[in-house]
């Protein structure tokens, strides 16, 4: 029903036998172990913002549901806007990964004090779209260098890894935050300035310890290296994984709009909202690397359509009237954080199956930047839908979409030849 991924190594079954063993030998390599560590304290800083700024905004500075939404699509979406840029520059000059993953990192840990200085809204939109603009910068060559660090058979196992680091420290923020709001006497400043200081450390450890390009240098020739956006397009798999997270996309509630929601249905004081993301950080952290693993034996493009029915599982527990319990909150929460290890690594490590190594990060940037630019219209739209009907009604008009969504992406997803992507020898 699905397209399968194809594992069978050149060269006869001899040869796959060979490569599989020397994958297993080195399934986490150290620029893998490297990149982990920078998006473990990366995620720490920004979690312990975006755990207090829904908050923030809404109980903070009396933003409606409507402008929070808008604020929430700027967050999102404007690394949408940049992550192609990223990616082609990353590919540039025989690949320049990390250079332009340094931008990336450093930009939004120059943003995170900003926080402090900054009270009206209109600024304090103008600084997060400077964050995400370091965000849409340094996902693709960071994802493009992990996968061109580790053999194709075991890339969803890198990337479960990889992720599973960056949600120990998206477990680890919202925890840190919880202890600073209950602490500090001005709690948001405290958060916002720790912050800073978490995120400046992640770019110190990404200059000193991350190797060029994975640990693997590339030499694209020149004319792959220039290829344009729409011939990337072109390859049959990234269109239809584009099409996919595209619809998959405009029907994916924002994290803070599941939180609020959350907390409104179980009527949490202010002081334990921080906690929420802490539920949804530990399924991912235990499930990234099983099911990165999963990935690999039974299809990545697969599991990324599965992950999203996890998702539709935790609206429709949202939406139904089965009470209060912290129960529900658990199993909402254990949904999300299914949704997220079942999807996050593993689309880009389907990606990275379908794209040559010198065009590999702007195929990556490709599929990543349709997926944000759908939730980029989602937060608006879902905020709209919030202000105009109430949060239930909007999110079961949102469990609707994602199930339509998810029968047509079943569709796209079928077997086709014409998605695999040979790798060269290494």
């Amino acid at each position: 029903m699905y397209l399968a991924d194809s594992r069978t190594a050149p060269g006869g079954a001899a040869d796959g036998i060979r490569a599989t063993g020397r994958a297993r030998r080195a399934a986490v390599p150290g620029a893998v172990l490297a990149l982990g560590t920078v998006s473990l304290i990366t995620d720490i800083s920004s979690e312990m913002v975006s755990a207090v700024l829904p908050l923030y905004l809404v109980a903070g500075l009396g933003l409606s549901p409507l402008g929070f939404g808008l604020l929430d699509g700027v967050y999102n979406g404007i690394s949408a806007l940049v992550r192609l840029i990223g990616g082609r520059l990353s590919d540039r000059r025989g690949g320049s990964h990390k250079a332009v993953a340094t931008v990336g990192y450093g930009l939004s840990a120059l943003c995170k004090p900003l926080l402090l200085v900054v009270h009206s809204v209109p600024l304090i939109g103008a600084v997060l779209a400077a964050d995400r603009t370091g965000k849409g910068l340094r996902t693709a060559p960071r994802d493009a260098m992990i996968s061109l660090a580790c053999e194709p058979t075991v890339r969803g196992r890198a990337f479960g890894v990889h992720r599973a680091m960056d949600t120990a420290g998206a477990l680890l923020g919202p925890m840190l935050a919880f202890v600073i709001l209950r602490a500090a006497a001005e709690g948001y400043d405290a958060v916002f300035a720790a912050s800073g200081c978490v995120a400046a450390l992640g770019v110190l450890i990404l200059v000193l310890f991350v190797p060029g390009q994975g640990g693997k240098p590339t030499c694209p020739r020149r004319t792959e290296a220039r290829t344009p956006v729409r011939e990337v397009l072109r390859r049959p798999g990234i269109r239809r994984l584009t099409g996919c997270a595209v619809l998959l996309g405009l029907t994916t509630v924002s994290d803070s709009f599941l939180y609020l929601t959350l907390q409104r249905r179980l009527e949490l004081s202010e002081s334990w909202f921080p906690l929420l993301p802490l539920g949804t950080a530990t399924a991912f952290l235990l499930l990234a690397v099983p099911l990165g693993m999963v990935a690999d034996r039974f299809g990545r493009r697969r599991l990324f359509l599965c992950g999203h029915l996890a998702l539709l599982g935790a609206y429709g527990l949202l939406v139904a009237p089965l009470g209060d319990s912290p129960a529900l909150a658990a199993l909402v929460l254990a949904l999300h954080g299914t949704f997220y290890a079942a999807t996050d690594g593993v689309l880009a490590a389907a990606t990275a199956d379908s794209v040559p190594a010198p065009v590999r990060g702007s195929g990556l940037a490709v599929v990543q930047t349709g997926q944000a630019a759908a939730r980029f219209v989602c937060s608006i739209g879902f905020g709209a839908a919030w202000t105009a009907w109430g949060d239930r009604t909007a999110l079961g008009a949102a469990a609707a979409g994602l199930l339509v969504s998810a029968a047509v992406s079943a569709r796209l997803l079928r077997p086709s030849p014409a998605d695999a992507t040979p790798e060269p020898a290494r």
